[in-house]
């Protein structure tokens, strides 16, 4: 058993450019479950129609990279209004009806033959990265002995972070102001809140519009990241990881879906790595008939998910989530 592998995989994964993709994309998630109690089923559609929004600009209409930046951050508030207009005047469960559906609906008009020649049907789109590549300051990897990124990797993880402590030092400003406290009061009862002449529809609103900017910064940095902008991405297991991060870290709490989101990764990297060791028929080996090397990747899940179950059953506010503040009863 080589455990320095195993904490090199799970290190490199939890802190790496896969945990800030879900860390943003479940900060966006906590100001709309955890601070304001809309649940959104489809951040992935968010993060999809941001990275699209970069690859179709700068690809197919030849516009500076910064001008697709722009873009892909505007393309989610176009998103938000779209679903939240005729949304968050009804009850939450439409919300998150609505959201899922048309996350989905984006997935397969981006990945459509149809639509080939502008997003690139199932292959996505590349070729659109090279000017942020080009600001990389790196000369080379780095290789801290138990946990080392290449030269690529370790930009992104410079850029990802600080795009990570600005999103949560704005969150934390905010939700100590007027308008995070109006916030919270809607979760709790928004009609006591529209009792005292708020308009709870534009605070949702509002609060919809911010966390589905969080998801366009996530679904930017992870086709920036990665060179490509692939639809297959952005399916549904993209949002519900990021929920699994946020409930891990804690709802409604600064720095629960950043925490949450590294804690994730560390466990699905280190159990895969732990499992692959235990069947690759080299040293300790596990009992073919208790599982196999093909079945090796998919245990972690299963062992993950019975850790998350019995976390929302013993403390469903999450690890460093507040009962008082919001809690989750699984029972």
């Amino acid at each position: 058993m080589d455990f320095g592998n195993i904490i090199d995989a799970a290190l490199s994964q939890a802190l790496g450019p896969q945990a800030i993709v879900f860390a943003l994309a479940a900060i966006g998630l906590n100001i709309h479950f955890g601070y304001t109690g809309l649940l959104n089923f489809g951040q992935s559609g968010f993060m999809a129609i941001a990275g699209f929004g970069l690859a179709v600009s700068v690809v197919r209409f030849d516009l500076p990279f910064f001008v697709g930046v722009l873009i892909a951050l505007v393309t989610p508030v176009l998103l938000a209004l779209v679903l939240g207009v005729p949304t968050l005047r009804l009850r939450a469960d439409y919300l998150a009806i609505v959201t899922i559906a048309s996350s989905e609906i984006l997935r397969l008009i981006l990945g459509a033959v149809e639509f080939k020649d502008v997003f690139g049907g199932s292959n996505g789109l590349t070729g659109f990265v090279r000017p942020f590549q080009d600001l990389n300051p790196y000369s080379g990897p780095l290789d801290l002995g138990i946990v080392s990124w290449s030269r690529s990797d370790l930009w992104s993880l410079t850029v990802g972070w600080i795009l990570v402590a600005l999103g949560c030092l704005l969150v934390w400003a905010l939700m100590r102001s007027p308008w995070g406290r109006i916030l919270r009061s809607i979760r709790e009862d928004e009609d006591a809140v529209r009792s005292l002449g708020k308009n709870v529809f534009s605070y949702k609103l509002q609060a919809l519009i911010l966390g589905g900017v969080f998801g366009g910064l996530a679904g930017l940095f992870h086709v920036l990241k990665q060179g490509s902008a692939v639809p297959t991405d952005f399916n549904t297991t993209f949002t519900f990881y990021a929920y699994a991060a946020l409930l891990v870290g804690g709802a409604a709490r600064v720095l629960g879906p950043v925490v949450g989101s590294i804690i994730f990764w560390f466990l699905v990297a280190g159990l895969g790595e732990l499992f692959d060791q235990l069947t690759d028929g080299s040293g300790v080996n596990l009992p073919t008939w208790l599982m196999t090397d093909t079945q090796a990747s998919l245990v972690r899940f299963i062992v993950l998910g019975l850790g998350l179950m019995l976390l929302m059953i013993f403390r469903p506010q999450g690890i460093f989530g507040d009962r008082r503040e919001i809690a989750i009863d699984a029972r």
